[in-house]
């Protein structure tokens, strides 16, 4: 590849509509985020079908405000996992504007996008990653760890049974009444109340690298049920608490079992203070570096989907195997291994 390859991204996996321009593997020209969060603020949480259509009716835009007439040498889109219709839009606009271009298309795999984003510093990735490495896949769809040898290298240790962290999250807010999208509102509130007012369970599920974080919303709603006279700081508090402590542990366990010195933590709910400031305290004393997301691009966005392109071609140039394109959608998409 030639060392100025520029790729436009497209990410409509779930409730933000993106597009970014990514030059030589390395510079950010632009990323592009449009939010739906007025559109599901209401429901406490994503309406497939609004998300659907806001994707179809901001997608042109937000591809022409990042595009800025350009040249391009690959469009990419995110063609897994995420909502059916929205993925759809993602396909259909990534497919015009190859054609308009004349230049190829690839699809990559969302959850890729949030490991490889933990490169970037500023506008520019830096290959900050260390391998091996084990992964935190941590948002409001998604909760899994990954063992980690090299960039489409992975083996995954383990996934939530049920609710994701950022939608346990957002289903607590809307039990206590707070605003959507809940993860920033139970930490502000959090910051006000006592971590160890209320116990609720850390699922930790011995034996298994998987999550379940059903049981401890059942638990705030039973506390909730039972105590009418509840103080919301402390019930924030108490149940963030439980949560970071829970993905933490099980983190840290990961990386002693698989002895590497590295951990990588992205997707939406990597931007949380706590889990950021427990996370690196405990690795720190193991011995073990993390590497955060920067919060700016810890939520669904292109430049992510650009980056995770770019490594996919730049693997297939050094391998001399032909590049798997995974045009077709699959919104169950799991993670695999390149070769």
């Amino acid at each position: 590849m030639k060392k100025d390859f520029t790729i436009l991204g497209i990410e409509s996996t779930c409730d933000e509509t993106s597009a970014a321009l990514l030059k030589g593997g390395k510079e950010i020209l632009s990323n592009v985020i449009y939010s739906q969060i007025d559109e599901h603020k209401k429901y406490h949480g994503v309406v497939p079908e609004l998300a659907s259509r806001a994707h179809a009716a901001k997608i042109a835009t937000v591809i022409g405000e990042a595009l800025k007439d350009q040249p391009i040498d690959y469009v990419a889109f995110a063609s897994g996992p995420g909502l059916p219709g929205g993925l759809m839009v993602g396909r259909v606009a990534a497919e015009t504007l190859a054609k308009f271009k004349k230049v190829p298309i690839i699809g990559v795999n969302h959850l890729e996008g949030h490991i490889f984003a933990c490169d970037f510093e500023g506008n520019e990735a830096k290959n900050k990653l260390q391998f091996p490495l084990v992964a935190l896949v941590v948002s409001g769809g998604h909760t899994e760890l990954w063992y980690v040898r090299n960039y489409g290298d992975y083996k995954v240790l383990g996934k939530t049974r049920d609710d994701a962290a950022g939608e346990a999250f957002d289903k607590v807010a809307k039990l206590l009444g707070l605003a959507y999208p809940g993860g920033p509102q139970v930490s502000k509130q959090a910051l006000l109340g006592k971590r160890d007012a209320i116990h609720f369970p850390r699922p930790l599920l011995p034996g298994t690298w998987e999550f379940s974080f059903s049981g401890i919303k059942t638990a705030v709603s039973y506390y909730l049920r039972d105590h009418k006279d509840f103080s919301i700081p402390d019930v924030c508090a108490s149940f963030e608490e439980a949560m970071v402590e829970t993905l933490v542990t099980k983190t840290l366990l990961a990386a002693k079992k698989y002895k590497v010195k590295h951990i990588a933590v992205g997707g939406g709910v990597a931007a949380n203070s706590l889990l950021r400031e427990k996370m690196q305290k405990e690795a720190q004393q193991a011995g073990i570096e993390v590497h955060f997301v920067e919060r700016k691009l810890s939520s669904d966005n292109a430049a992510m989907i650009a980056l995770a392109a770019y490594k996919k071609l730049e693997h297939a140039e050094k391998t001399g195997k032909p590049v798997k394109k995974n045009i077709d959608i699959n919104p169950n998409m799991k993670v695999r291994s390149w070769d």
